[in-house]
């Protein structure tokens, strides 16, 4: 039997909600929605690369999303310190390059646990907590817990509207 990505139930953002909980159902549609674009695909079609000389592809974006909720949730905001989830040393791309022998089944796990750990990570500091963060330059700046939701719905969303245009590409699948 060949394997396939699994179904998402998809969540509603909410629509009246206090900051936070609009912030977090926002985010969660987003998480959501990249889930929702994999689900029913083989790990070959995870693989298929967006269009030439593109390489992006939906497991590319899995793993992409696990290390990026990782980063800026549990080792920034939360001041956890955790180890990279791939071996950036050679390609600072590797979450979305090296894909050839990852085990799409796995990293869709990952990035349900990541998910899981990130949201527990952070949900007893305000929206108000904040942490420095090195720029590329390396200045350092203060940044909000606001900010990275802020930040990871804008993630998701440039990402998924990626996941869009790879679902067509790969089996006609449009819509949200």
């Amino acid at each position: 039997m060949t394997w396939r990505a699994p179904d998402v139930d998809r969540r509603d953002e909410p629509f009246i909600a206090d900051e936070r909980a609009m912030l977090q159902g926002w985010l969660d549609t987003h998480r959501d929605t990249l889930r929702l674009k994999c689900a029913g695909l083989t790990a070959e079609q995870l693989r298929t690369r967006s269009v030439e000389p593109s390489g992006l592809t939906l497991l590319g974006l899995v793993r992409h999303m696990a290390d990026v909720e990782r980063w800026w949730f549990r080792h920034h905001a939360a001041g956890l310190n955790l180890p990279d989830m791939y071996d950036y040393s050679v390609d600072p791309d590797a979450d979305l390059n090296d894909i050839a022998d990852a085990d799409p089944a796995e990293a869709l796990a990952t990035l349900a646990a990541e998910i899981e750990a990130a949201d527990l990570a952070v949900a007893d500091l305000p929206l108000e907590h904040t942490f420095p963060h090195t720029r590329r330059d390396g200045g350092t700046r203060e940044i909000s817990l606001r900010w990275v939701y802020v930040h990871m719905i804008e993630e998701y969303a440039r990402h998924n509207g990626h996941a869009d245009l790879i679902r067509e590409r790969i089996d006609g699948v449009t819509g949200s």
